[in-house]
């Protein structure tokens, strides 16, 4: 009789311990589902977006460097001896404006892996914390060399009667649009980098 309930007894007992282990193990992993999952799917949201947004600006620094550092009109007169000629190395704001927008292309190009990395790990810190330090200093170098370049071409177009600053886009008309066209470019770049901080800011803000 006693083997009998010893033998029944551990026929009901060994259920039993497995049953609880499986809940128990059900829930502790339905919580870490449920809290991991919509936070990283977020944050890969996030990496996916600025990726393209750092295209955007590849192209809008670029463009800004192409068009500026091109930029060239020579006046026709009676001789090739006596031309006048306007181009954009004889200013030197439209020179810093080309060798700033030309590191911002660079600095996006290089942060392409940085922003993949974003992507593959959402809950990397590191990598968000600096590219957005970097962004930032972009900001400031794209927004210098715009307002710098963008006080040129007001000149360039209205003049300034008190200084004897006389407005040339009379004259050098297809140099004026396309230093304007540079400029409008990198305010695009410079709105971008803007965008970029706050998007890295609201994703650290997240963690």
């Amino acid at each position: 009789m006693d083997s009998t309930r010893n033998s029944g007894e551990m026929a009901i007992n060994m259920p039993e311990s497995r049953s609880t282990k499986a809940k128990a193990a059900a829930t502790t992993a339905a919580p870490t589902k449920a809290t991991h999952h919509p936070q990283a799917g977020w944050k890969r949201g996030v990496a996916i977006f600025d990726f393209i947004i750092r295209l955007c600006g590849i192209a809008a620094a670029l463009a800004a460097t192409a068009i500026m550092g091109t930029t060239d009109q020579t006046l026709p007169f009676f001789t090739q001896f006596f031309q006048f000629q306007a181009s954009y190395d004889d200013l030197p704001a439209f020179t810093f404006f080309v060798i700033a927008n030309a590191i911002a292309s660079g600095y996006l190009v290089l942060s392409l892996p940085f922003s993949i990395v974003g992507i593959v790990r959402p809950h990397v810190v590191g990598t968000r914390l600096l590219l957005l330090i970097f962004d930032t200093v972009m900001v400031a170098l794209t927004t210098a060399a715009a307002a710098a370049a963008a006080a040129i071409v007001y000149l360039a177009h209205n003049g300034n009667s008190n200084t004897n600053w006389l407005a040339i886009c009379q004259q050098f008309n297809d140099f004026c649009q396309r230093i304007s066209g540079a400029v409008v470019a990198s305010f695009i770049a410079a709105v971008i980098f803007m965008f970029l901080v706050v998007l890295s800011a609201v994703a650290l803000r997240r963690n």
